[in-house]
Parts: structure tokens; sequence; C-alpha cells
């Protein structure tokens, strides 16, 4: 059965991610927008996994002979291009075939709409309900449209629009040397790009296309930017920048070749935002993202709205213009005035602009935010479940104890999962996986100590463990 998770509806390539499938969900989209809406404009995208230019070139011939007027990208395009092409072609929204970081095998198709976000629950839901009621033999009798879809190529024009939301001569200026690896992304030829074009020195790495993507996700978690990390320590750079396969997430290096956590950026950023912009509005973050966003928020201030898990969640608050900044843990991130998507090229130049013009070490600013406010040490794992566990998953996380590795709950919050928190503000969140038998378990507290009994805690608690 295909279902629509947090971002769009992602299979094994040629297991359950076939033509046929291809064709079918792409069908339900374009009856989905028949009823919903009056515009026929619609965008194709795609990434650079195995076979994903075709299947994305079967698609838009499937909507193009539904008689939409269908573009589809000259290259492999990073997510954020998308989105920002949807809202200046005027389009209905866009089909994106990614898997983002997910493991090569996979491919996905993501549907945004027209304010160009993520599509939302009751949008993915009706899509699910066209799937249900298809009839294939309208699929198996669509005439091929192949010379009615057009080329579009977003890619100046992006980076126009990006560059007039960030400071990138302040960057060339303050001669930063900068390391980027793309991961075999899309993100090549986009971020480095936008560097190059106002004289930064830029070295490259992976910036080209490899379906496996070196052989393990196309991730920018710190086990896959040794090589990063050694270029920028042997070469002596000042960033070690990173997006992955579709270049929404981020990934950073500091001068010294430490991974720098997304808690820890959006954190900065908040932070940055407030001093260079003088944004005072509300910030958001996802509710397995760190409260160090929260104590930042109240020096300056500013309120800190909670989501669920999910862009989709921040960008419509970016779309409703309530928010100067939102960010979620595993790398996401946009900005008031931008698009209702994450956007990694965005997220890895704003930290360019904050190194360029605080002239610090991006450790060096964590370590000034600790003086003031304090410290926490955030973490997850994942937990497989076998189908007993599965099974009572709900009953489990409907039932969550009064006590927690000796500390007392003060609160249970249930806006996505399960969060217990505790009388020293440290917390546990237990979240069920939308597309696979697993539940992921985030932590935050003042130790790592104290962050490895909450994490080793909720695993005992998720097998039926003594704990």
């Amino acid at each position: 059965m295909i279902k629509f998770g947090t971002s769009g509806w992602r299979a094994v390539i040629a297991d359950e991610f076939t033509f046929v499938a291809v064709r079918r969900v792409t069908q339900a989209i374009a009856n989905y927008l028949k009823a919903n809406s009056a515009n026929r404009k619609i965008l194709v995208g795609y990434d650079t996994r195995f076979m994903a230019e075709v299947f994305a070139a079967a698609s838009a011939e499937q909507l193009a002979a539904n008689g939409f007027e269908t573009w589809l990208c000259d290259r492999d395009t990073p997510t954020p291009a998308i989105s920002y092409a949807i809202r200046a072609q005027g389009a209905a929204g866009a089909i994106n075939f990614t898997a983002s970081h997910n493991p090569p095998q996979y491919c996905g198709m993501k549907f945004s709409t027209a304010d160009g976000a993520p599509a939302l629950p009751e949008v993915t839901q009706g899509i699910e309900q066209e799937l249900a009621g298809l009839d294939d033999r309208r699929i198996d009798e669509a005439k091929s449209a192949k010379d009615a879809v057009k080329t579009l190529a977003p890619l100046e024009d992006y980076l126009h629009d990006l560059a007039a939301k960030l400071d990138l001569p302040a960057i060339a200026k303050a001669g930063l040397r900068i390391a980027y690896d793309p991961l075999w992304g899309t993100g090549r030829g986009y971020l480095n790009k936008a560097l190059t074009d106002v004289g930064c020195e830029v070295r490259m790495l992976h910036d080209w296309r490899d379906v496996y993507f070196g052989g393990h996700a196309p991730e920018p978690e710190a086990k896959h930017l040794e090589e990063l990390r050694h270029t920028v320590i042997s070469g002596g750079y000042h960033l070690g920048l990173s997006t992955d396969g579709d270049a929404d997430r981020f990934g950073i290096l500091d001068r010294d070749g430490t991974f720098i956590s997304p808690n820890s950026v959006i954190t900065l950023l908040v932070d940055y935002l407030a001093e260079s912009r003088g944004w005072t509005d509300a910030v958001a973050r996802t509710v397995s993202t760190t409260n160090m966003v929260d104590r930042v928020a109240a020096k300056r201030g500013i309120k800190v709205i909670e989501t669920p898990v999910g862009f989709k969640f921040i960008g419509q608050l970016i779309d409703e213009d309530k928010i100067a900044i939102g960010g979620e843990e595993s790398a996401g991130l946009s900005i008031r005035g931008h698009y209702p998507e994450k956007d990694g090229i965005l997220a890895c130049l704003l930290v360019a602009e904050m190194v360029a013009k605080r002239q610090l070490p991006i450790q060096e600013m964590l370590a000034q935010i600790y003086a003031a406010v304090g410290k926490l040490e955030s973490g997850r794992i994942g937990v497989r479940l076998t189908p007993e566990l599965q099974q009572n998953l709900s009953s489990k996380l409907q039932n969550a104890p009064e006590t927690w590795a000796g500390r007392r709950v003060v609160n249970i919050n249930r806006t996505d999962g399960v969060k217990l928190i505790f009388e020293d503000g440290s917390w546990v969140l237990m979240r069920p996986s939308g597309t696979e038998p697993l539940v992921r378990i985030y932590a935050e507290a003042a130790t790592e100590q104290d962050l490895e009994v909450l994490l080793g805690t909720g695993r005992k608690y998720i097998l039926g463990e003594s704990y």
C-alpha cells in the first residue's frame, strides 16, 4: 500500500518503486488537483538517484496527457529550488522524485503545493483516497505526451533570489576559504556557484553524480563527512559545508574539522538573525529539537512555537509570516521571506555569513551562548520493532510512566509521539516512524552522562526490558 509519510512516499527501487506505481501516484495527484484547483500548471523535478530522471519524465508525460501544462527540470535540482520555482511560475504544485537523505536503493515522490510547501496531511490523505479509487485502465490508456512537456531551468533565478536574502559579498570580503561536499547530490553547481560568483574560494568534493552516493546514505552527518573533515584540516579552510541528496538538509564543520550539530546551528542562527536582522518575531522548532532555542529566544525576548515533526508544519508558519526562523534537529531550516520548505543551501550560506560577520570560529560562538544561558546535550537513537513489539506499541506509549530513570515526570507532551518532561527540564521523546517498524527516541539533558541514561532507558522501555 502506498502511504505518504512526513515528506512524501518513499520505497525501494524495482521493489515497490516501479513505473507502474509512479504512474498510479501521478494520476492520483492529477485527479486530486483537478478536483481541488483550477490551476493546470505543474512542475516535475528529480535528484541524482538511479533512474530518477526517467521516472520524472514518465510522470511528466502522464501529467501532460491529463491536460496539465507540465514543466520538467533540465537537470537534477535541489528541493528548495523547486519550491522557489513553484511560486515564481505560479504553478499548482510540483512532483519531486527524491528520497532526500535515504539510502541509495530508495527513491520517492514528494508533492509540494502551490505555496511551495510540502503537502500537508489533509492533501496527502486526499491523494491516498484518489489512489484507493483509481481506475488503472485510464492509466493504461493515457497517450504519450512527451512532446508537450516543457523544460524548466531554475538555477540562475533561484540563486538570484537567494542572494537578495543574504550578504554574500561579506563572505568574500572576509576572505573565507570554504570546502563544500554536496555528497554527489543536487547541491553541486548551486551552493558553490553562489559563493564563487562573489569571489569566494571554494574547494569541491564529490561534485559528480554517483547513484550509490559513495556506498552510503547521502546524509550530511559526521560519519559521512570524514573526507570533508580531512580536507578542512589539511587545507586550512575556515568552514566545511555539506548538503544531502536533494540539498534541503545541511552539514557544518568548524575550522578544526569539528562537526557542529544541527541543534547547535539552529540555536546560533536564532541568535545571529535577531542580532544582524533585528528580527524579534517568534521562532519555531519541532518537538524533537533542542530547548537551547528556547533559552536563546527567552534571552532576546522572542516567543517559541513548537510543532510536530515534519518541516511542513514549520513551512506553514513561514508561509503565514508568523516566524523569523524555523528549524528541526534533522537539519532542516528556513527563514522569513524565504520559502516554506527546508533549504540546506540557505542554511550553509547563513552560517558562512555569520562566521564572516562575527569573525569567530563556530565553537567560540557556542561557548558564548553556553556562558550566557547554559548548555544542554542532545541525542537520538532508533529502536527496531518486532511484530510483537509493534502490536503493543500504541498501548505502551498511551500509558506513559510516572518516573523515568529516577526522575519524576512533571509533564507529558503529545504534540507528536510521547514527550516526557522532567523536573530539571530534561526530556525524552518517543516517536514511532511513519514509514518503517522503528521508534525514534530523542532526549536532552544537562550532561552527556544524563543524556545516555535517558536514551538507554528509552531503549529498555520500548523493548520491554527492566529499567
